[in-house]
């Protein structure tokens, strides 16, 4: 019977999440990581002004960033990966330690920042698929960052 017990703790153990393997590893800043990115991937990588917006996309009074993809000319193409479902959007959150990860990336038309009930959150215009319509009209879907992960609020 104590054998038992042992291999079923030691199983146990190798089944449990392990902290350090969960944790991405900060970047010094995405502007650079990511322009360096696709300075890489294209022969020639021209950046809009839009390209990156630094705001506090979680209320912790340490600026984020979030990085359009549409704002990118990639060898004469502007926004190569976007669609008709939007363009990409890559947003970082800030560590008060420094350096910066992700924490989602959307396929999005455009979004507004906006203050609701004393938060800060985003208003996605998405594809109306992502509201369960089958209509033209893009979806708005309201999102609050908390912690490190995005909070659906409403859509519509």
């Amino acid at each position: 019977m104590k054998h038992a017990i042992a291999i079923l703790a030691q199983i146990a153990l190798l089944l449990s999440p392990l902290p350090a393997f969960s944790q991405q590893e900060l970047i010094g800043d995405p502007e650079t990581y990511e322009k360096s990115h696709f300075q890489k991937q294209c022969q020639t990588a021209e950046f809009g002004d839009g390209y990156i917006s630094r705001i506090d996309i979680n209320n912790d009074g340490i600026t984020d960033a979030v990085v359009n993809e549409g704002e990118l000319t990639c060898d004469g193409k502007k926004g190569p990966d976007c669609n008709d479902d939007g363009c990409p959007y890559n947003f970082y959150l800030q560590v008060k330690e420094g350096g910066y990860f992700m924490i989602a990336t959307a396929q999005i038309y455009s979004y507004d920042f906006i203050k609701r009930f004393g938060n800060m959150v985003f208003v996605m215009k998405m594809h109306p698929r992502y509201c369960e319509r089958t209509d033209s009209e893009p979806c708005l879907m309201t999102v609050r960052v908390r912690g490190a992960k995005m909070v659906t609020i409403s859509k519509k």
